[in-house]
């Protein structure tokens, strides 16, 4: 019987890294090893010897198989060395049983321990280790079988694609099914294989989700309205022009003749804004669920509210008989050039149009605020213009989804809503300048010039001027509005719907009890967050449409329509389709601002791309 060694000799077989080697030589305090890569230089304690040998070469190693769990019966639970085991199993204790033995000890159900002592393992631990292979081997079968599955566009067990949709909705970064399927890891791919499967269809898509939107109302308990004195205004007529279906009304307007203090006449316009800050204080529960949601979120199916949604019952302006708001009042001169601003926390009694009707009563040309009012937004236009505002027309479309139907309209470029978007600019402006007359801190909008000033009307050149445009900024610090055509600039006017806008308020109360303003650090603070979340929020709502675009198109096979040629890269045009406000690449040399009509070819949705080719006339 060869005995078991624990003494490295040349020619023993020995393992390394858990790999069979075999001791060519020894030098001092070395041990050359041939190993299946190449030899190695090593310390004896690197090693664990298997057999004394002679072994002449790893390939003269056999794999012999055996039998472990009639050796564990026969060994009735007591341990042995590994020579005996291997002589127990095999008959011999060589190289090869050795080996074979110590695999056993490595794959662990019957045996444990060294080579100078092999143990059983009891029956209890032999029996759950033998369960627990059964149970990998079953799953490892179900798994084969659910891929194979797959592959035949069949889903045997849906709870198996748990991977894929979390890679969808970018809650994860890899897939084992897709990485299983030989498919990119992709939220795309991933998106792609639950429409081919029919586990989500179109109406679904992972935008919200993926980048980081809220999905859900907040549900927080919201306070009673604080018993303080504030201006009434019931008296003004105040009109709240919104788009038809809104549910959260947050600004509304009311135009009074003056004579002002030099005899001469003037005007005041008010801004009245839902007076958030009354129900939502800074660093509350509410404020701070607010700012990690940095916006309301408008999809075509759906909204999802970024305060809880019982404020919008107390504070939406005309959904009740008198409405709190915070009011901004611009002083005008005659010919409605600004010359001062106050704010006040006011009651007011509002009245709701849809921009359609504030248009019709705009197109009867009877006298009345709305008639004033255009008329001041064309002042205020001319004055922006002056100053280098960027002015843009570019066709825009209202996307949504009633009972299943995508329903696309186009917004025409209304008289009513650029009343609204003047006197929202004005009130901004009035804002910020009324902030930095007291020194006090709010997140102040900026915007650089363009580097390049692109003039003309045409669609083409609309288009390029607004890609012209940089990144609106948020700062503590007030700077120019170069897009705007403002010196100074708020926004303001939809703290119901943006957070930065509540915070505004929030700093415009405090001014005006006498407490204790948000320091710019804190506001600073605010805007790193806040901002960031409304940025999700916008390119959810971006992607959201253009997802209900293409489901739009997908229902109408061959649509066509006409578009204009607004960008050229390369041998890539892009072609603006007006009537969906939906831009598509296309290879095409026709010039910029050229029209063309194009038919729909195919659509790939998890991409949100689309092909198309051009319709010439036969």
């Amino acid at each position: 019987m060869t005995e078991l060694t624990t003494v490295a000799h040349n020619a023993s077989l020995v393992l390394y890294k858990q790999k069979p080697a075999r001791v060519s030589s020894t030098t001092g305090d070395k041990l050359d090893i041939e190993t299946s890569g190449g030899t190695v230089r090593v310390r004896p304690k690197d090693v664990l010897v298997l057999h004394p040998g002679p072994l002449t070469s790893l390939s003269a190693l056999r794999t012999l198989v055996g039998e472990p769990a009639e050796v564990w019966e026969l060994m009735e639970g007591a341990a042995l060395p590994l020579s005996d085991v291997a002589e127990l199993a095999f008959g011999d204790f060589t190289p090869d049983s050795a080996l074979a033995v110590w695999g056993w000890v490595q794959e662990g159900t019957y045996f444990g321990g060294t080579p100078s002592n092999i143990v059983p393992r009891s029956a209890a631990q032999v029996q759950a280790t033998l369960t627990q292979k059964e149970a990998r081997a079953d799953e490892s079968r179900a798994w084969e079988v659910f891929l194979d599955g797959l592959r035949r566009g069949e889903v045997s067990d849906p709870r198996r694609l748990a991977d894929v949709e979390a890679l969808a909705l970018g809650r994860a970064q890899k897939s084992r099914t897709l990485n299983a399927l030989g498919r990119p890891e992709t939220p795309e791919n991933a998106h792609a294989l639950l429409l081919s499967l029919k586990v989500w269809d179109e109406t679904r898509h992972p935008y919200p989700a993926r980048f980081g939107a809220a999905l859900s109302a907040p549900h927080l308990p919201v306070p009673s309205l604080p018993g303080e004195e504030r201006l009434d205004l019931s008296h003004l007529s105040a009109l709240a022009i919104d788009d038809e279906g809104s549910s959260d009304p947050d600004d509304a307007l009311s135009l009074e003749r003056l004579v002002l203090e030099n005899g001469e006449a003037g005007w005041r316009l008010w801004v009245h804004v839902a007076d958030a800050a009354a129900l939502v204080a800074p660093d509350g529960e509410i404020d701070r669920e607010a700012r990690k949601r940095g916006a309301t979120l408008y999809l075509p199916e759906t909204t999802v509210p970024m305060l809880p949604e019982p404020i919008t019952g107390q504070l939406g302006l005309g959904l009740a008989d008198t409405s709190p708001a915070l009011s901004i009042a611009v002083q005008l001169s005659a010919a409605f050039e600004p010359q001062g601003a106050e704010v006040h926390l006011t009651r007011i009694r509002v009245t709701r149009l849809t921009y359609a009707e504030a248009q019709r009563a705009l197109d009867a040309g009877q006298p009345g605020p709305l008639q004033e009012l255009a008329a001041l937004a064309v002042t205020a236009r001319t004055r922006r213009e002056a100053a280098g505002a960027v002015m843009l027309e570019l066709p825009e479309v209202r996307v949504r989804v009633r009972d299943g139907e995508v329903i696309i309209t186009p917004l025409p470029p209304l008289q009513s809503r650029a009343v609204v978007q003047e006197a929202m600019m004005l009130a901004g402006e009035s804002v910020a300048t009324w902030a930095q007359q007291r020194d006090l801190p709010l997140p102040f909008a900026a915007q650089d010039p363009p580097l390049a000033r692109v003039e003309g009307e045409q669609l083409a050149q609309q288009w390029a001027r607004r890609k012209s445009l940089s990144r609106t900024r948020f700062s503590p610090r007030a700077g120019r509005h170069a897009g705007l055509g403002l010196q100074a600039y708020a926004q303001a006017t939809s703290p119901l719907r943006r957070y930065l806008d509540l915070v505004v308020h929030q700093q415009l109360r405090a001014a005006l009890r006498g407490e204790r303003p948000l320091t710019g650090a804190e506001i600073a603070a605010r805007i790193a967050e806040a901002d960031l979340a409304a940025g999700a929020v916008r390119a959810a709502e971006r992607a959201a449409n253009r997802h209900w675009t293409l489901v739009y198109l997908s229902r109408r096979p061959g649509w066509s329509g006409e578009g204009v040629v607004v960008e050229r890269r390369g041998a890539v045009t892009t072609v603006l389709l007006g009537d969906l406000a939906l831009d598509v690449p296309l290879t095409t040399s026709t010039a910029l601002g050229e029209e063309l009509r194009l038919e729909l070819g195919e659509i790939d949705l998890p991409s949100l791309t689309s092909r198309w080719r051009v319709v010439t006339d036969s």
